[in-house]
């Protein structure tokens, strides 16, 4: 049977550390009664459509994201379906029936330009994020300080740029999904009764030369990941639960003590995690990521 998945490709996306996550949640989880799902940075929204279709129990669902584009793909897809899968399957027609590599690249480039304009209604806004999201190098989606999509064309001869089974499966799910455009703070609000939140904020950079955090025009920079921290002690004094994942910092120098020093009071996990978005293969690899959470009972405890 299909499952419901990520529609675009997301940079730091979570589909490979499902089974991780999943065994760090509250060890109670599955008997928590009308629960209440928030993910204040949804990115490419792996764990969100796992835990929508693993835990019935989720009644409500809220998700956030700063990047106005993204939460547009979010919206149509969860209320016009039928018109972005039609929409999706004219360009693919299109970028399929081109005979060379540079015709292709034109094609890209020409439509890059036309996303850039920013003026477009919300059916080919999506239409547009998809099609880039498909075929630009490495499906990376990244911005200049204006806002403007700047990847370059990704040589794909015929990727799937209309998945008409996933569009419909995520429709279904996001029925019941409340969709906000804005900054992480604004979700608390809608927190009530036994309330999971879950964070994947723009990773802190492990070096200089790896910075993936533009997916929008606002930089998310360590003052915005202490302020972070400060909304998840709000969180806590409140009653609500929280994970939140970052980039672990001390695994890549002993020295850097940033997040074990600003989370030391939470529980620290540490999660290794495969990352496939240098451009230099033999850089690709293994990592730890940080998992951070105010409970301490996990579900993992059980398997041990």
């Amino acid at each position: 049977m299909a499952k419901a998945k990520p529609f675009i490709k997301w940079v730091g996306g979570k589909s490979q550390l499902i089974e991780q996550l999943e065994a760090l949640l509250p060890v109670d989880f599955d008997n928590w009664d009308d629960v209440t799902y928030i993910e204040p940075f949804v990115g490419g929204g792996a764990m969100l459509f796992y835990m929508l279709q693993k835990y019935p129990n989720i009644r409500h669902a809220v998700i956030n994201d700063i990047n106005g584009d993204l939460i547009t793909c979010y919206s149509v897809v969860k209320y016009n379906p039928d018109e972005l899968i039609a929409s999706l399957r004219k360009i693919e027609e299109e970028f399929y029936s081109l005979g060379s590599e540079q015709e292709r690249k034109d094609f890209f480039m020409r439509k890059r330009a036309r996303y850039n304009e920013k003026n477009l209604d919300p059916i080919e806004n999506t239409q547009l994020f998809f099609f880039l999201n498909r075929t630009c190098f490495n499906g990376l989606y990244r911005v200049n300080k204006k806002g403007l999509f700047n990847v370059p064309f990704g040589k794909y001869v015929k990727p799937q740029i209309c998945d008409e089974e996933t569009i419909r499966l995520d429709s279904q799910l996001l029925q019941n999904v409340e969709i906000l455009n804005g900054d992480f703070e604004a979700t608390l609000q809608f927190a009530r009764g036994k309330t999971l939140f879950y964070f994947d904020p723009p990773y802190r950079p492990l070096s200089n030369t790896s910075s993936f955090t533009d997916y929008s025009k606002e930089a998310f920079n360590d003052d915005a990941q202490i302020r972070l921290k400060q909304y998840c002690d709000r969180i806590h004094k409140q009653g609500f639960s929280f994970m939140l994942s970052n980039s672990d910092c001390k695994g890549k120098n002993e020295e850097d003590k940033f997040f074990d020093t600003l989370y030391g009071v939470y529980h620290i996990h540490r999660v290794w995690a495969s990352r496939s978005i240098n451009s230099i293969p033999s850089k690709r690899g293994k990592l730890t990521e940080i998992l951070v959470s105010n409970f301490e009972d996990v579900k993992g405890d059980m398997l041990k």
